[in-house]
């Protein structure tokens, strides 16, 4: 009877065993195709983000495909902040041969931007005239940084200008295909010649 019951044992060990084993491998490629699925919906492209326009509406980054970007994260009240009157005529310039400056506030330094979206609205057109797109308020570093700029900073994705953003005003220049081919310090001014010859030229293709 004991060694029966050892059988009957073993027996139905070895059945879960198999059952497990069976289990498993179902699940695999659930997992796998799961794993594929986020990888593929990770953004492969600048044009492929959404981001918020700074009155809440979406603005999907498509849409300036074809046009050569200066991306700025910006703040109120920061020592570069006048700035704002330089990327604005730089926009002015060079927008009907299709340049375009994306302004997004920030408040990672120093509590630089610390109003809403409409105070940050309010104050570009009355202090600065601002009329190039201003994007609504996001985080361009640390734990909650935007898509967006993980993105722009990430080595996997932005090799060749990759890193954290440093201050307010830091700017990336990307070309007609949504490829980053320049990036300028807070303290390069937006007409300076650096930033125009590099506009200018990426405005030719070259």
């Amino acid at each position: 009877m004991v060694k029966r019951n050892v059988i009957l044992l073993i027996v139905a060990l070895v059945l879960i065993g198999l059952y497990l084993f069976v289990l498993a491998s179902v699940d695999l490629p659930v997992n796998s195709n799961k794993q594929e699925k986020q990888e593929k919906e990770q953004p492969v492209s600048l044009y492929d983000f959404t981001v918020q326009d700074i009155d809440g509406n979406p603005v999907k980054l498509e849409k300036f495909r074809g046009k050569v970007l200066l991306i700025v994260n910006v703040a109120s009240n920061c020592g570069f902040t006048p700035q704002y009157k330089g990327l604005e005529r730089l926009y002015r310039k060079y927008k009907d041969r299709g340049f375009v400056v994306l302004g997004f506030p920030a408040n990672n330094f120093r509590n630089q931007e610390p109003g809403s979206n409409q105070e940050i609205k309010q104050f570009c057109s009355s202090n600065y005239g601002v009329t190039f797109p201003l994007l609504a308020k996001i985080s361009v570093k640390g734990a909650d940084i935007h898509p967006l700029y993980h993105y722009l900073t990430s080595p996997k994705t932005n090799p060749r200008f990759s890193g954290e953003i440093t201050w307010n005003f830091n700017k990336f220049l990307v070309n007609r295909e949504g490829k980053v081919v320049a990036r300028f310090d807070s303290r390069d001014e937006p007409e300076s010649q650096q930033i125009v010859q590099a506009v200018e030229k990426t405005l030719r293709g070259k």
